[in-house]
């Protein structure tokens, strides 16, 4: 208590009496400092024993006093909830249109029930929709995960309630912010919450306009997360430059983060160059890498070469859909055979032919431990499916092979005492032969079981003869080689028959691999009877 009295002057002080305009302070007594207290609202008030009927009561008299529309979709899934605790497995409001009324009247559902899923996905929501939704599913820690998908107006406003959602709640597990737009204004919101947040561990920012500064901020905010296990970056135009160098740091920095994909982007040779130097720095961390359609060539395959030995907690590595070639399926056959933690693979549509399907092969036949390999939609025909056929027998690891479902179509010429190509340019020769002796293995029929004119005899065309050796029709039938050259690792020859009848082939189920049986391998130095 600040007292104010009235000044005597100089003179005053000898009788006691205060001056003019000095200044006193008092205090209260302690019991009388705390006037009273309020207990904070439990937000679970009204949860207690709740029934269906109440919680349709509520959310109908909440839309009657709004003046908004009921939902029909939501009435219909709350009527058939019938274990209203702990958690609901999902809320789903997918293609509702939800404005600010429609959002203030779910408050009647979230104050009543807890879920694991709340799906936002295309609800059309606005700043202000946003905003109370957002404060809502924190207040009352409505969900694990929560998706709010192409919602594109949700604004600055929006987005600093859902980074406040982010940093307070403890039990949101799962963000999925798909299409929707994370620009330069908000970004610092969700960097900020993204810098401590305690629980979130899987984010979805798939085109959400994140290149530049908004992949900046994330990225640097990222680095100091310890939570975040699975990062999704597609379709949002990241560059090869510093789009690229951001992620690469924060491979070297964040050791936490388990997935990151990166598909339909910009990567470039030159991205990859970065995200490499981050994955050497790595001594655990990454485990899935997804690259794509980013554009890669050959000549980034070569970073990634040098960089896989190196990547010990790698397992899955995906770079379909860039146009690497032969050329750099054999820079990754290295890098391969040195890594020791790569389960899976994808090669799809990587314009792979023959020879580099030969290039795999090796890999194949040499990995302990690969479980899958994806080598749809390339031009892999007889010879690279022979190549690979051959490797599976050696390979005790891989239970999925990924090929395309027909058979590529090729053009085959029979040659007198020479071998021909085929279309694709592999080492293929042709000429005729038997070998009763084999021990050969079905490895599945497919195909169009048409004719093919014969093939050179292994030892011929190993001591560089090119000739062919015609034998009698054996009892059995006509038997015939193929036979296909690797261009690295000594030349090796792998030699695969093929058993005609003058019986017609049975008919074949379309999905196995091809009418060839596997014999045995060739080496122009030595004969062996084992790959590798």
């Amino acid at each position: 208590m600040l007292e104010m009295e009235p000044n005597p002057g100089p003179t005053g002080a000898e009788d006691g009496r205060l001056r003019p305009g000095a200044k006193r302070v008092t205090f209260p007594s302690d019991e009388d400092i705390v006037s009273g207290a309020v207990e904070p609202k439990d937000p679970w008030r009204h949860a207690q024993n709740v029934t269906v009927e109440e919680i349709v009561s509520a959310y109908k008299q909440a839309c009657q006093k709004l003046s908004c529309k009921q939902i029909p979709k939501l009435l219909k899934q709350i009527q058939e909830f019938k274990d209203l605790a702990p958690r609901i497995d999902c809320l789903d409001l997918k293609g509702e249109k939800l404005d600010y009324k429609a959002c203030e009247a779910l408050e009647e559902i979230f104050k009543r029930l807890q879920f694991k899923i709340v799906d936002l996905e295309q609800t059309s929501l606005d700043e202000d929709g946003a905003s109370a939704l957002f404060d809502m599913i924190e207040y009352y820690e409505s969900a694990t995960h929560l998706n709010i998908s192409f919602n594109k107006h949700i604004g600055t406003r929006g987005w600093q309630a859902a980074a406040h959602m982010m940093r307070k709640t403890n039990c949101l597990q799962y963000l999925d912010a798909r299409g929707t737009p994370l620009l330069d204004h908000s970004a610092p919101f969700v960097a900020r919450a993204l810098r401590i947040s305690s629980s979130l561990v899987v984010l979805h920012l798939e085109n959400a306009s994140l290149s530049g500064r908004p992949l900046m901020l994330l990225a640097t905010a990222l680095k100091m997360n310890v939570t975040l296990r699975e990062l999704y970056l597609a379709d949002n135009k990241l560059n090869g430059l510093q789009d690229a160098a951001q992620l690469g740091n924060l491979l070297k920095f964040n050791c936490s983060i388990q997935i990151l994909d990166l598909r339909n982007n910009h990567i470039l040779d030159s991205g990859l160059a970065y995200l490499c130097e981050g994955l050497r720095e790595q001594r655990r961390g990454l485990v899935t890498l997804v690259l794509w359609n980013n554009q890669v060539t050959q000549a980034g395959t070569a970073y990634l070469g040098v960089t896989l030995p190196h990547a010990q907690s790698l397992e899955t590595l995906n770079l379909g859909h860039n146009p690497i070639g032969n050329e750099g399926v054999r820079n990754l056959k290295t890098g391969l055979i040195g890594n020791r933690s790569v389960l899976r693979l994808g090669l799809a549509s990587t314009k792979l032919t023959c020879e580099g399907a030969v290039a795999v092969a090796e890999f194949i036949a040499e990995s302990p431990r690969l479980l899958r390999l994806d080598l749809r939609e390339n031009e892999i025909k007889t010879g690279g499916l022979m190549a690979l056929a051959l490797a599976l027998k050696v390979n005790q690891s891989l239970l999925r092979l990924d090929l395309d479902r027909d058979p590529k179509k090729e053009a085959v010429r029979g040659g007198e005492g020479g071998g021909t190509k085929g279309r694709d340019g592999a080492g293929v020769r042709h000429g005729a032969a038997t070998d009763s002796s084999s021990d050969t293995e079905d490895e599945g029929a497919g195909g169009d079981g048409g004719r093919r004119d014969g093939a050179v005899s292994p030892k011929g065309d190993a001591e560089g003869g090119g000739g062919t050796e015609e034998t009698p029709e054996s009892p059995q039938g006509r038997q015939h080689r193929i036979l296909v050259t690797s261009p690295g690792r000594g030349h090796k020859v792998f030699v695969v028959t093929r058993v005609e009848s003058g019986r017609p082939l049975p008919p074949v189920s379309p999905n196995r691999l091809s009418p060839w049986r596997v014999t045995r391998l060739w080496c122009p130095q030595q004969e062996v009877t084992a790959l590798w």
